[in-house]
């Protein structure tokens, strides 16, 4: 793919050594020529291909010379809740970026965000309320641009589905938040970087909300992760308020294993988006990535005591 005057550029800014960076970065770098912007390289760009800028998106000061010649800036750097104190810093290096493009006239931009949470996360939580104020500075910015919000991803080496596997395999019980009656709608990693592509090939600015291709009641789809690991579902049933202490708790004590945010996100049944349409080929099902790992699991043999 090339512009009029010479190849193109992909700035990443962020995450390229992630779970979504590393499907991304395999996704355009057929195409594009990348300029990788964070602060440890990834497989991708030590194989070569791509121009890794060894700097933190949220301490850069002057963005204008990574800038130039850029067809394209692709922003995916964020943290999870844990690093509430990064936030704020982070938020000013992607507005600074924001600032850069549109003084740089960048022709196109695509941001990658997430779907709507309960008002008063999204109010009192920094992970969500400081990535919402940068999502809307991009609307208001006037550059053509395309924000994508996927649901739950899942893929190898992903903190949700993964995690949840090793947790049933070794304690052979699991959490049951509430009722298990609300809905999820896994989707791919790797079609996430497939959905960015398309729409940043696709001209004028849009809010793309992104599920995966089947949507699962929660207690179904926890049920079949335990089918898959060659065992019986057995619950630890909590009622909603002490699902939340209960990962209120977790949190306290400095664990990343469940946050309290995503627990009140799950019970608010607004996870189970509706499937991205248009791909070719279709979006992949989350089924067969639970048989895989689960059958992975299980070679390993008995968990420990």
């Amino acid at each position: 793919m090339t512009a009029p005057d010479g190849r193109p550029l992909l700035l990443l800014v962020g995450g390229g050594g992630g779970l979504v960076g590393r499907s991304v970065l395999a996704e355009f770098k057929t195409d594009w020529a990348i300029r990788s912007v964070h602060r440890h390289p990834s497989p991708e760009e030590q194989r070569g291909g791509v121009e890794w800028i060894a700097q933190d998106a949220g301490g850069l000061a002057n963005w204008d010379p990574l800038l130039k010649d850029v067809d394209l800036v692709v922003t995916l750097a964020w943290y999870r809740p844990g690093h509430d104190r990064r936030f704020a810093p982070l938020t000013q290096g992607l507005l600074r970026l924001l600032e850069a493009a549109s003084r740089c006239a960048i022709p196109r931009f695509a941001h990658l965000s997430v779907p709507d949470a309960p008002a008063r996360l999204e109010q009192d939580l920094p992970y969500l309320s400081l990535r919402r104020r940068f999502d809307h500075a991009l609307e208001r910015s006037g550059i053509s641009h395309v924000i994508v919000r996927p649901t739950m991803l899942f893929g190898t080496g992903d903190r949700l589905l993964t995690v949840m596997l090793r947790q049933m395999r070794r304690y052979r019980f699991f959490p049951l938040f509430g009722d298990g009656e609300y809905h999820v709608s896994p989707l791919a990693v790797r079609d996430v970087a497939r959905i960015l592509a398309t729409e940043v090939a696709r001209p004028g600015s849009r809010n793309v909300l992104a599920g995966g291709p089947r949507r699962w009641r929660y207690r179904d789809l926890t049920d079949r992760m335990f089918e898959a690991l060659g065992q019986r579902p057995r619950y630890w049933h909590l009622s909603p308020r002490n699902s939340v202490r209960l990962a209120s708790a977790i949190e306290w004590l400095g664990s990343s294993l469940i946050y309290r945010y995503e627990v009140e996100w799950l019970l608010s049944d607004m996870l189970g988006l509706p499937p991205y349409a248009g791909l070719d080929p279709p979006l992949a099902d989350v089924e067969p990535f639970i048989v895989a790992e689960g059958a992975r699991r299980r070679a390993r043999g008995a968990p420990a005591a």
